[in-house]
């Protein structure tokens, strides 16, 4: 049985968790074309794509929040979205930060994607093609396989960006229990009611859990160049 002073931590736990694997499940589908592209079409000004892709790195989380949040109100695309079974707004809520971490954790999906599409060797792929493999084959066979570092260290990056995100989840979603209070979240209140022994705990996990993902990382990336 759960101890009443571990209780208010599970739910921003299991909540972030939901998150981390919904964003990373969706990432992983709509990153993959993206950075496929992005690593071997010929369009000449596909590095504005790139750019765009790569923004939410270098904005303030403030700033991608506030543009989020006017996008998701009720007077944005989500508010419009939303009214589609009665809701005002995809702001502070559930989907709404899926969304909005979708956006704002896309780049590191992207990247470690199109540097594993980018490193398979062109003569692969034409064996493959003088072989006869379709291109469905072609890359479920032998594109997908080879470019395993790079869903590994991409899924990595993501779920972990999912987990530690601050600013976008706090201007999105705000801090709504079982809906929008996660980790971070949770980290920041238990601080600001100076319930220390809370926010160490789960600060404390954080700090482990960064470490692991750094540490995979690193490693898949090794076996990644090893394998190369």
């Amino acid at each position: 049985m759960i101890s009443m002073d571990l209780a208010p931590l599970i739910a921003p736990i299991m909540l972030t968790a939901l998150l981390a694997l919904s964003v990373t499940a969706i990432l992983v589908v709509i990153g993959t074309p993206i950075a496929y592209w992005l690593a071997h079409g010929r369009w000449a000004g596909k590095e504005i794509v790139g750019a765009l892709v790569t923004l939410p790195l270098v904005l303030p989380p403030t700033v991608l929040g506030f543009y989020l949040l006017l996008a998701l109100g009720p007077h944005g695309p989500g508010g419009a979205l939303a009214g589609l079974w009665g809701a005002r707004t995809l702001a502070f809520s559930f989907p709404g930060l899926v969304i909005g971490l979708v956006i704002a954790s896309l780049p590191f999906m992207v990247q470690p994607l199109r540097n594993g599409f980018a490193a398979i060797e062109s003569e692969v792929i034409e064996a493959g093609r003088t072989l006869g493999a379709s291109r469905r084959q072609l890359f479920f066979r032998v594109i997908l396989p080879l470019a395993r570092p790079g869903y590994l260290a991409g899924g990595i990056m993501a779920f972990a960006h999912s987990v530690g995100e601050f600013g976008v989840v706090l201007m999105i979603g705000g801090n709504i229990p079982g809906q929008t209070k996660v980790l971070s979240i949770a980290i920041y209140d238990f601080v600001e009611r100076l319930e220390w022994d809370k926010a160490h705990l789960l600060a404390g996990g954080m700090v482990a859990f960064g470490f692991v993902v750094v540490l995979a990382v690193l490693v898949v990336n090794r076996r990644g160049m090893a394998g190369g």
